[in-house]
């Protein structure tokens, strides 16, 4: 569909932007692949000159997503089916990445040919001993299940270092080195533990479920990866034009509204990708251009696109396949999670388009004229039954079908409902090209949940874990406020760096425990490091979707990042307000024990209650920040402003009450002043 009908729109100042052409040329897309491949390592791929190598790999990448297509529904044991996850998804790694930036990426050194190999053998050697490990031996590991376990180790680091950078290998390196070294006595207290040898630690990380192949690749391989490759084939049918087309029909005419697009395009495409950094490259590619034509600041308008993608990550149904894994680690129902999210994912994206509105009003910036945007009658017409994959994988879901059932129908769905029209159709071409991407996709994922499961493996084996908590809950001094403070500090510091799978894995098993202590329902606590594991990748210095959006525009990494922080302000208030009154998250917390994994509706009129006040706050908070509410505001009233923001966001009837005299006074006057403003007969 055309994006515009006319060639030229006018800005404020009377600029030519021509939507059509954004982001169109050569150089600005070598720039955002230059972008891509700095901050998102899915982009340093090889570029293989011979097309027999290059049929090769795309053969056994279609043929691995075949496999988990086919073990959805025949289950093999637990390890065999992990250890074969990981090994061919890692010998895939080091075959489609080099081994160093400035390595010859048009052909294969045979040292990788050999890694590959011996990828395929960590797999191989399980499964010709599973019988003799799993009843002979009583998973008592012998030398030779020892040399292969420290060979496999060693290659899902070097595989991860290729892949998600050097700092998620180190700190598992840091986990890895505890156990040989935590019965000498010059250790903490706190920090001994009995003395730990080869067959232990190396045991326990590949012939046990606890270690490399624990439930973050059992997550990855029955969950994440369908849903990876559910996001390629919506790709391919063009759900990612469809999302950008509709977000310019439904906000593009707005004030400022270019980054109202960004906001709810980037959303609902990182909520089903589950990558922000490829999402603020991709979407960020067309969104941002148009926000700087208008106006915005090349700073502001990256933020805005890393603000948002990151925030996909929050948002239901699929929460960038997150959703699923809380619901396997926490026993809770994947339903129960994902009604619980929807509130404060639409309380904090609430917040990140009033701060771009009212940046829009005091900037005196304009949207796009209605007649050169597409219309949401046509849009819908030509491509809105993509949606309806997503519809029926939350009718799946919500029936209560099994995660993995419901992901492999919604691929097949997509592909019928795609053949509907001749425009979104996909011939078999465009599915191998799918199946083939979505493994690609994949891999970056899989590897990080191999690496988290050494840390959880050394977690496991030590109780390191009972120490975090410990250290976490002594340095809170008993204050619930310290207490989530600290973890919310902690789980920042583990996410930073870290996709949004991974980042929540660590921060769960690391830090959520932590908040038992004070009687936290599991659901809560791990929603509240969640939260904060995510936004770790807006929050400086290791912002690395505010980076990468400031690649895109053209702006400063750390003012850009810094812009992103107070965009999401939204986002590290809200967990709090969920933790002292659950019933944000639609659940009665009521004489529930902490593990409790089903929870009744609390009353209709108190949800009522949080949200409307909830959204006032947040409107205020946004305009508080932003400086502006109908005219600027003075530095006094936007403190007043913010502080009456805060009391309305915190669920309390005397705060509310208070709060909403502030926020509805400055609120009022500002109203009156901006009318005798443009009733002056100065007023321009």
């Amino acid at each position: 569909m055309e994006l515009c009908r006319r060639e030229d729109i006018m800005t404020k100042d009377n600029r030519d932007l021509d939507v059509e052409s954004v982001s169109a040329h050569p150089e600005d897309k070598n720039v955002n692949q230059e972008v891509l491949e700095k901050y998102d390592v899915d982009a340093k791929v090889r570029k293989l000159r011979s097309r027999n190598i290059v049929f090769a790999i795309a053969a056994i990448a279609i043929a691995y997503s075949l496999y988990h297509l086919w073990v959805t529904f025949n289950p093999l044991p637990a390890l065999q089916a992990r250890s074969i996850h990981v090994a061919v998804g890692m010998g895939l790694v080091f075959l489609v990445y080099p081994a160093f930036k400035k390595q010859d990426k048009t052909r294969i050194p045979f040292y990788d040919w050999i890694l590959f190999l011996f990828s395929l053998a960590t797999a191989g050697y399980l499964i010709y001993e599973y019988e003799a490990i799993m009843t002979t031996r009583g998973g008592i590991p012998n030398t030779l299940d020892i040399i292969m376990a420290i060979a496999t180790v060693v290659l899902v680091l070097e595989a991860a270092r290729r892949v998600t950078g050097i700092i998620l290998p180190i700190l598992a390196l840091v986990f890895l080195v505890y156990p040989f070294i935590s019965h000498n006595l010059w250790m903490p207290d706190m920090l001994m533990t009995r003395p730990f040898d080869l067959g232990d630690i190396f045991g326990q990380l590949y012939l046990k479920t606890e270690g490399l192949y624990s439930t973050a690749i059992s997550a990855s391989l029955q969950f994440i990866f369908l849903f990876i490759l559910f996001g390629a084939f919506l790709a391919k049918s063009g759900m990612g034009q469809l999302f950008n087309d509709l977000a310019m029909a439904l906000a593009g005419s707005k004030q400022g509204g270019p980054a109202k697009v960004a906001v709810i395009s980037s959303g609902f495409m990182g909520s089903i990708n589950g990558s922000a950094i490829a999402n603020v490259v991709g979407t960020g590619a067309f969104t941002i251009p148009l926000m700087k034509k208008i106006g915005y600041h090349r700073n502001f308008a990256g933020a805005v696109e890393a603000s948002a993608s990151v925030g996909g990550q929050i948002l239901p149904p699929i929460m960038g396949a997150s959703a699923f894994i809380m619901a396997e680690t926490t026993g809770i129902a994947y339903g129960t999670i994902a009604l619980a999210a929807l509130l404060p994912a639409v309380l904090y994206f609430l917040g990140v388009i009033m701060q771009v509105h009212f940046r829009a009003g005091k900037d005196s910036l304009r949207g796009i004229p209605k007649a050169d945007l597409p219309r949401t009658k046509e849009v819908l017409k030509e491509k809105g039954h993509l949606l309806l994959p997503i519809v029926g994988l939350v009718f799946m879901l919500y029936t209560g079908m099994p995660i993995a059932y419901a992901a492999f129908y919604t691929i097949v769905l997509t592909v019928v409902v795609a053949a509907f029209r001749k425009s979104t159709r996909m011939g078999v071409r465009d599915i191998l090209e799918a199946l083939e991407n979505g493994a690609r996709q994949s891999l970056s994922v899989m590897i990080a949940c191999a690496v988290v499961g050494i840390i959880i493996g050394v977690v496991s084996l030590t109780s390191f874990g009972t120490v975090m908590t410990s250290a976490i809950t002594a340095f809170g001094a008993g204050s619930l406020f310290w207490t989530l403070f600290l973890t919310m500090l902690a789980s920042i510091v583990l996410g930073m760096g870290l996709p949004s799978i991974p980042a929540y894995i660590i921060t769960a098993t690391m830090t959520a425990p932590a908040l038992a202590e004070f009687g936290i329902p599991v659901l809560v606590a791990h929603l509240f490091v969640f939260y904060f594991g995510i936004f770790a990748n807006i929050t400086p210095p290791v912002a690395l979707a505010a980076f990468a959006g400031a690649g895109v525009a053209g702006g400063d990494p750390m003012r850009t990042g810094f812009n992103a922080l107070k965009l999401a302000i939204a986002g590290f208030i809200i967990p709090y307000l969920f933790v002292y009154n659950p019933a944000m998250l639609m659940i009665d917390t009521t004489d529930v024990a902490v593990n409790a994994t089903e929870f009744a509706l609390p009353p209709i009129i108190e949800i009522v209650m949080i949200t409307v006040t909830a959204i006032i706050g947040i409107i205020a908070l946004s305009a508080a920040v932003e400086g502006y509410f109908q005219t600027r505001m003075n530095v006094v009233t936007r403190i007043l402003l913010g502080a009456g923001a805060l009391m309305t966001i915190v669920p309390e009837t005397l705060t509310d009450t208070i709060g909403l005299i502030i926020v509805l006074g400055i609120f009022a006057l500002n109203y009156m002043n901006a009318r005798k403003k443009n009733q002056s007969p100065n007023a321009a």
